[in-house]
C-alpha cells in the first residue's frame, strides 16, 4: 500500500539538511502513534528477524517553485509519499496520519491538506519500468556505486532478491538500467549518501513488482531514497 499526503509549507525554502534528514524519524513517529512495538522493532532491529525495514517514503516536493542554486524551494502546494508492502506497517502509518493537521518535517511545519491512496499499476505482465523520484543508493565493498559500475546491476538485483525473500515472494529478478541522472551527495542525519535517479526495466513476479512499487529500490528507503515515481 502507498499513499500521497498533500501538504503546504509557509516558508519559501527548506534547509538541505531537512530534505532527507527527518524522513526516518517522521515515519517512525507516525507508526509509533498506532503501534509502538512495531516502531521500536523497526528502529532497533529491522522487521521479522531481518535487518531490512520494508518501508519507503519520499520527502516533500512542491509545485509552482522556481529552481534555485543550493536552495530547496517550497510552496503551499506540495506532496510527500509513504508506502510499505507489509499491511501492518502501511496501516500503522495511515492511522498515525489520521487527524493530523500539521506534520513536523525537521525544522519545517507542513500543513496537511489531504491523504490519497495510490493503487499500484498493472504488473501482471511481469515487467515494469520504474522511474525513481529520489536517488537510488547501492553499495559494494563499503562504497557507493552508480550505473555504469560493473557491479551496479548485480548489487541492485541482490538487494531486490533480499527484499523478496523477506516477503516470501519469488525472488527471480532481472534489471536493465535505461537511463540515470548524475551522481549526487545528500545528507541524512549528517551522514553522506551518494546516489542518482534511475530509470529501470525490472522483470519479476507481479507480486514482487507490486511490493517494490510500495517499498522502493536500493538501500535506505526508510530515509527517503529509491522512491519510485
Amino acid at each position: 500500500m502507498r499513499f500521497r499526503v498533500d501538504v503546504g509549507a509557509s516558508v519559501p525554502t527548506i534547509p538541505w539538511r531537512d530534505v532527507f534528514g527527518p524522513a526516518r524519524a517522521v515515519a517512525y513517529h507516525l507508526i509509533n502513534r498506532k503501534d509502538s512495538d512495531l516502531a521500536t522493532e523497526l528502529h532497533d532491529q529491522g522487521y521479522a528477524g531481518s535487518s531490512l525495514r520494508p518501508l519507503g517514503l519520499s520527502p516533500p516536493s512542491f509545485r509552482g517553485t522556481s529552481r534555485g542554486h543550493n536552495v530547496y524551494r517550497a510552496s503551499g502546494d506540495g506532496s510527500l509519499w509513504f508506502g510499505s508492502p507489509v499491511p501492518r506497517i502501511a496501516a500503522a502509518i495511515l492511522a498515525g496520519l489520521a487527524g493530523q493537521r500539521q506534520l513536523q518535517w525537521g525544522s519545517v511545519e507542513l500543513d496537511v491538506h489531504g491523504i490519497q491512496l495510490v493503487p499500484p499499476p498493472d504488473h501482471s505482465a511481469g515487467e515494469a519500468v520504474f522511474d525513481t523520484s529520489t536517488p537510488v543508493l547501492v553499495r559494494h565493498s563499503s562504497r557507493y556505486i552508480f550505473p555504469g559500475d560493473p557491479e551496479f546491476i548485480g548489487m541492485l538485483e541482490h538487494n531486490l532478491r533480499h527484499k523478496a525473500d523477506l516477503l516470501e515472494l519469488p525472488n527471480q529478478v532481472d534489471i536493465e538500467v535505461l537511463s540515470a541522472g548524475r551522481p549526487r551527495k545528500f545528507l541524512s542525519q549528517n551522514t553522506p549518501r551518494h546516489g542518482c535517479l534511475v530509470r529501470t526495466r525490472v522483470r519479476a513476479a507481479p507480486a514482487l513488482l507490486d511490493a517494490l512499487y510500495d517499498w522502493g529500490l536500493g538501500l535506505n528507503t526508510n530515509q527517503g531514497f529509491g522512491w519510485i515515481r
